[in-house]
C-alpha cells in the first residue's frame, strides 16, 4: 500500500506468468457440524503480518468453538503469488487475507472460490467494499477495511485546503520562494512512475482506464490509455512537470514521499491512511481533504481499494473455511480489531460507526474517496501498471505526451490481447 503499484505489478505479474489450469476438479469435503470428526484438524489462514497478529486471538476463540485447530500464519512477501503458486501444489492455505484486486487473476488461476453471504449481510457492509468483492456476478470474498488516497496537508504551512490543483501549485510555490518548503507537492512517481497515486489527477483531466459494460463491469475491450482523453490528461499532467511547474518530480519515490512530507519539506502529501501513522510521530498538524482536481476539469477520482478474506478452492477445510469468512469476519469485534492493528476505514458499517468517534481521519478519508472508482479487478488491469507508470514518468520528465500515451497504450492493448 506505501508503495502501491511497484507490489501490485511483481505479484500480479509473477502470478499470471506462473498461471496453470483454471478450475478446481476436487469435490467439496462434506460440510460436517463442527464437533464431528469431519471438522477435526487444522484452519488454515495466511495474512500479511499486521494482520496476522490482530487475527490470531479470534481465530483461537473461532477454533475452541468449532473443536479445530485454527493457525494463522504470517507471508510478508508476495502473498497473493506465493498463494497461487502453493495452491497449484496443493499446499496452500484454507483462507487468505488480501486485496480485492487480486479476484480476477485468483479467479482465473483457480485459487478462491465465491463465498456466500445472505442479503441481510451484505447490506452491512459498505456498499463500494460488495461491488469491488463482486467478478463476473458473484461474490468472492468478505471485505474488512477500504482505502484510498487524499490530500494531506500540513496545516503550519497551508491553513487551507486547495480547491484546485493549480491553487495547490501556486501556494507550493510560495513556500518555496519564502524558503518553508523545498517541494510543491509530494506525489510519488519515481523512475518507473506509479499509476495508483497519479489516478486522481489523470481522471480530473478526463483520462479513463477502462470503459464499462452494461452490468457495470470494467470492459477490458475499452481501453482508454492511448485514446485522445488520455493524451489530453497526460498533457496536463506534464504542465505539472519537470519541465512545468515543477509540482511533479521523479525524485519523489515510493521510499521518500512520506518522510519528505514528514520532514516539513512539502505542505501537499497525496498517501492513503498509512501515511497517518508517521505523520503523528513527527508531530506535524494535518488535515485531510479530496485530492483537488484541475480548475475546470473533471472530479479528481482516486482509486478505492478494498482488503478482503478468501475462501481457497484448493483448501482442505472449505466447509469451516466458508463459515469462518461468511459467519465470523462479519462482526463488528473482528472488524474493530484489525482496524486497530492498521487504521483502515472499516467496510462493515457496525464497525466504522464504532471507532469513527475516536478517529476523526477516518471519515475524511473516506469523503475522499466517496466519489471515488473502485480498482479494476479484472486480469486485464496486470498489463497497465508497468506502462502506464512508465509513460507517466517519462512524461513528468518531459517527453512528448501523445508519443508517450500513444505507445503506452499499443504496448496494453497487445498484452491485454
Amino acid at each position: 500500500m506505501r508503495i502501491r503499484t511497484a507490489g501490485v505489478v511483481t505479484v500480479l505479474g509473477l502470478a499470471l506468468a506462473a498461471s496453470g489450469c483454471g478450475g478446481d476438479n476436487s469435490k467439496d469435503e462434506p460440510a460436517a457440524k463442527a464437533t464431528s470428526p469431519a471438522a477435526s484438524g487444522k484452519l488454515v489462514i495466511w495474512a500479511d503480518d499486521k494482520r496476522t497478529a490482530a487475527l490470531k486471538p479470534f481465530a483461537e476463540k473461532f477454533g475452541q468453538e468449532n473443536g479445530v485447530t485454527v493457525e494463522v500464519q504470517a507471508v510478508s512477501k508476495d502473498l497473493q503469488t506465493n498463494f497461487v503458486t502453493a495452491s497449484q501444489q496443493g499446499s496452500g492455505p484454507d483462507v487468505v487475507v488480501g486485496a480485492h484486486d487480486w479476484i480476477g487473476n485468483l479467479v482465473q488461476n483457480g485459487a478462491i472460490d465465491p463465498v456466500q453471504l445472505a442479503a441481510e449481510q451484505k447490506s452491512g457492509f459498505n456498499e463500494t467494499a460488495i461491488k469491488a468483492v463482486t467478478f463476473n456476478g458473484q461474490l468472492y470474498g468478505v471485505p474488512y477495511a477500504t482505502e484510498n488516497v487524499a490530500l494531506i496537508r500540513n496545516t503550519a504551512l497551508a491553513p487551507e485546503a486547495p480547491k484546485t490543483i493549480e491553487e495547490l501549485v501556486a501556494t507550493g510555490k510560495k513556500l518555496k520562494a519564502e524558503k518553508k518548503a523545498s517541494e510543491i507537492l509530494c506525489l510519488q512517481s519515481g523512475q518507473n512512475g506509479d499509476a495508483y497515486h497519479i489516478y486522481p489527477l489523470y481522471t480530473s483531466a478526463g483520462g479513463y482506464l477502462f470503459g464499462t459494460a452494461a452490468n457495470g463491469d470494467y470492459d477490458p475491450k475499452d481501453l482508454g490509455v492511448g485514446k485522445p482523453e488520455s493524451i489530453e490528461a497526460f498533457t496536463k499532467i506534464g504542465k505539472l512537470g519537470e519541465k512545468g511547474d515543477g509540482a511533479l518530480k521523479r525524485s519523489i519515490t515510493g521510499e521518500n514521499s512520506i518522510a519528505t512530507f514528514t520532514g516539513k519539506k512539502c505542505a501537499f502529501l497525496v498517501s492513503g491512511p498509512w501515511a497517518i501513522a508517521d505523520a503523528k510521530k513527527a508531530g506535524i498538524s494535518y488535515d485531510i481533504s479530496p485530492v483537488p482536481g484541475f480548475a475546470g476539469g473533471k472530479a479528481a477520482q482516486p482509486f478505492v481499494g478494498v482488503q478482503a478474506f478468501y475462501v481457497a478452492a484448493k483448501g482442505k477445510n472449505k466447509a469451516l473455511a466458508q463459515e469462518f469468512v461468511t459467519n465470523y469476519v462479519t462482526t463488528p469485534e473482528l472488524a474493530v480489531a484489525l482496524y486497530q492493528a492498521e487504521p483502515r476505514p472499516p467496510a462493515l458499517t457496525a464497525a466504522f460507526d464504532q471507532v469513527k468517534g475516536t478517529d476523526p481521519d477516518l471519515a475524511k478519508f473516506s469523503e475522499a474517496g466517496k466519489d471515488g472508482q473502485v480498482l479494476p479487478a479484472i486480469p486485464a488491469m496486470a498489463a497497465i501498471w508497468d506502462p502506464f507508470g512508465k509513460a507517466e514518468a517519462a512524461v513528468i520528465g518531459g517527453a512528448d505526451p501523445a508519443k508517450t500515451v500513444t505507445a503506452a497504450g499499443k504496448t496494453i492493448s497487445g498484452q491485454i490481447k
